[in-house]
């Protein structure tokens, strides 16, 4: 009996371990926005007849070093974009940017989706089907005066 009482705590232990993992996997805030930034662009891009794009790591690796530049610096631009790309590695006939920042709902997915749907020039990256690849990064904090603030940088290459 007790060995019995033994296997059940280890799988009791075990499920509790399994049901904590999406909690742990998901990690900070601003990695399960980047999770909705990616479902929202997804979305709005076979909504309208198009391919999903799939998550590119060297990408993602760029976009979250440029959120997290321009929330330690305080500001918020392109940079020397070509050159940022090519510091990463990023290969593909060609690249582009989608940059937002905001707070509240102006922070969040859907909002920053419309946004750049709004606009022509992210629109193109949005909706364009040279692109095959996506890479997210989010940073959160206080910017450019106001806290709470998101920042998103999308990276796309096709």
């Amino acid at each position: 009996m007790l060995r019995l009482k033994h296997v059940f705590a280890v799988f009791a232990a075990g499920l509790f371990l399994f049901a904590l993992a999406p909690t742990v996997a998901s990690g900070s805030p601003a990695r399960s926005s980047e999770a909705g930034v990616l479902a929202a662009v997804n979305a709005a891009r076979v909504s309208r007849g198009l391919h999903a794009l799939r998550l590119d790591l060297t990408l993602r690796s760029a976009a979250r070093s440029h959120s997290s530049d321009m929330l330690r610096r305080n500001y918020f631009a392109h940079g020397a974009f070509p050159t940022r790309m090519a510091s990463f590695h990023v290969r593909g006939r060609m690249a582009g940017e989608n940059l937002a920042w905001g707070s509240g709902q102006y922070g969040q997915a859907g909002t920053i989706i419309a946004e750049w749907l709004a606009s022509p020039e992210h629109r193109a990256n949005l909706l364009s089907s040279s692109f095959s690849r996506i890479g997210i990064g989010v940073a959160r904090g206080s910017f450019l005066g106001t806290a709470g603030a998101t920042i998103v940088t999308a990276d796309f290459a096709g």
